[in-house]
């Protein structure tokens, strides 16, 4: 019996290196099966529903004909076009003027600045729509602006777009513009060239593929978004409403995988053009490099305040009308100040229990999520066994970069909700919802701490293996206190985005199991307005005070098990 207890369970000191090749094959693979089942099997899903009927029977291509011959499914795609271009081209260059006046002036109050682009992305995606309502509607604070025009339709869907893809635009932008060569800029004021000829020559090459990326971003954003059409899209149909309409209002499930594959094509085509140009991108920086740190300017430094303080009103305004519209007793005709639309239970919507759903939802996503990202991250990053597991986990682990929310969402319906999947039983509950809010952020919170990784050097698992110490001892000791920062940074951004986010769960809620990003969309369909603010408030409430919480927990754990990196 030992004996055979000794072969299951080979002894580190004499098989450590069979031990340690297992334990890392089973967690590669074994993290393979959870994101082929949470990501891969629901996409493959989607592409054999559009080749079925409605009573499931094979039909080939005629879906794909049936939507290229319907005007209003054509019409929808054109719209998604015009909408995606038009943003694009509104907010590079805002985006772009905001990261330069940022990155390469020294601006007064630039951190604050900073926090206030980046303030849309702790609100869900249906403020800015409302505050839109309460701007310019029929009974807007600024509909004479308008000049007898309508908020309601294209130009509406641009304004709402445009605030919901700011943030990620400058977020791109500032990273392109952080880093540059002083010398060039040296080089260029010997040769007489001036502050305009530099910016030409020097900033504006050294950023195009910022420039080209933060486009396509934007572009695929507003392309695959659902919530600013939703309230103020008006006559201007797009595909991601069709999508909905298609499954929820007419339960058109062969069609609905058609429009999802639609959908499915700009973001991937936007990923594989941002890839192609990724391997073109030459370093700003070398080994001689010396770092660019711009000198005072008051000039300079006094126009770049005014970009930041221009292209922050309307930021404010979108967040502060939205606000403050859940307070006002009865627009526009009762002012006063009042708590009433913060009883949930007295509208659609699923009261106070949607926003708890949406609580848990987010907690559970940035404990499971920030849990499962990492240990992908490090596997894809860290471990040597099953080559081939972690090529394809490394494939997995950037695939939702191109898939749209609302693509996923219809994966899971037609792969979870499929009688015959033994996984069925999951369908509406609270699990499902945080597999696919993991699966739909999985990429962003990969690469957060990716990137951490990489900064360790090999000599950590190199000096353990020497020493004859588990990979997983290393791990638990050493990779895992100092990747704490990322990991914490990645669960902040999976809480964030479960509380905000709409369109990869709004085809796989339970009536029972209601959040608070949905009980936004039934409440505006109520024509309870000021009721879908009060809950927008309470969502990016909620968000702001999770990020500061987490950002505190960072600290703390900092400066209790980090002291030798030079932290106080």
């Amino acid at each position: 019996m030992l004996s055979r207890a000794q072969k299951i369970f080979p002894p580190l000191a004499g098989g450590r290196l069979e031990v340690e090749k297992w334990a890392a094959t089973v967690l590669v693979w074994g993290l393979l099966i959870l994101l082929l089942l949470g990501l891969g099997l629901p996409l493959l899903f989607i592409l054999g529903r559009a080749a079925l009927d409605q009573d499931g029977d094979f039909a080939g291509l005629a879906n794909f004909v049936d939507v290229w011959n319907s005007p209003g499914l054509m019409r929808a795609a054109g719209n998604s076009l015009r909408l995606g271009l038009a943003v694009s081209a509104l907010v590079t260059p805002l985006a772009f003027a905001f990261a330069w006046a940022l990155c390469r002036s020294r601006a007064w109050g630039r951190g604050l600045f900073r926090q206030i682009a980046l303030s849309p992305l702790l609100a869900p995606s249906l403020m800015p729509a409302i505050s839109l309502v309460y701007l310019f509607g029929h009974q807007g604070l600024l509909k004479g602006w308008l000049h007898g025009g309508s908020v309601y339709g294209f130009w509406g869907i641009v304004l709402g777009e445009a605030f919901y893809a700011f943030p990620y635009a400058v977020m791109i932008l500032s990273t392109a513009l952080a880093s540059a060569d002083a010398r060039l800029f040296e080089a260029a004021r010997a040769l007489g060239a001036g502050a305009w000829r530099q910016f030409l020559t020097i900033t504006l090459p050294g950023a195009r593929y910022g420039l080209a990326s933060s486009a396509l971003v934007v572009f695929t954003l507003v392309v695959t978004d659902f919530g600013v059409p939703k309230v103020v899209g008006g006559d201007c149909n797009v595909l991601a409403v069709e999508a909905y309409k298609q499954v929820v209002g007419q339960q058109n499930f062969p069609r609905g995988a058609v429009v999802g594959l639609l959908l499915l094509l700009p973001a991937v085509l936007s990923f594989f053009i941002e890839r192609a140009m990724a391997r073109r991108q030459q370093a700003a920086l070398n080994a001689r490099s010396v770092w660019y740190a711009p000198a005072p300017d008051w000039r300079r430094d006094a126009a770049a305040t005014g970009i930041l303080a221009l292209l922050s009103l309307p930021l404010l305004a979108m967040l502060g009308m939205g606000v403050a519209a859940s307070f006002i007793r009865y627009w526009p005709y009762d002012l006063s100040f009042t708590l009433a639309h913060y009883r949930f239970d007295n509208v659609d919507g699923g009261g106070w229990d949607s926003y708890f759903n949406s609580l848990q939802l987010a907690a559970a996503t940035a404990l499971v999520g920030g849990a499962l990202v990492f240990f992908g991250a490090y596997a894809c990053e860290k471990l040597t066994a099953a080559p081939l597991g972690r090529g394809l986990l490394r494939f997995l682990a950037m695939l939702p970069m191109a898939v749209p929310g609302l693509v996923l969402g219809l994966g899971y319906v037609f792969f979870f909700n499929h009688p015959d999947n033994p996984l069925n039983a999951l369908y509406g509950s609270m699990a499902l919802m945080v597999a696919c809010t993991v699966a739909h952020f999985y990429t962003t919170a990969h690469l957060t701490i990716a990137a951490s990784l990489n900064q360790l050097d090999r000599e950590f698992e190199a000096v353990a293996a020497s020493m004859k110490v588990p990979f997983w001892v290393t791990l638990h000791r050493v990779t895992l206190p100092i990747s704490l920062p990322a990991l914490l940074d990645a669960a902040r951004f999976l809480f964030v985005s479960a509380m905000t986010t709409l369109s990869a769960l709004i085809f796989i809620i339970s009536p029972g199991k209601g959040l608070a990003a949905v009980a936004i969309v039934t409440m505006d369909d109520a024509g309870d307005t000021a009721a879908a603010a009060a809950m927008c408030a309470l969502i990016t409430l909620t968000c702001i005070a999770a990020s500061l919480l987490i950002q505190w927990l960072g600290r703390v754990l900092a400066r209790g098990s980090l002291r030798w990196r030079g932290g106080n």
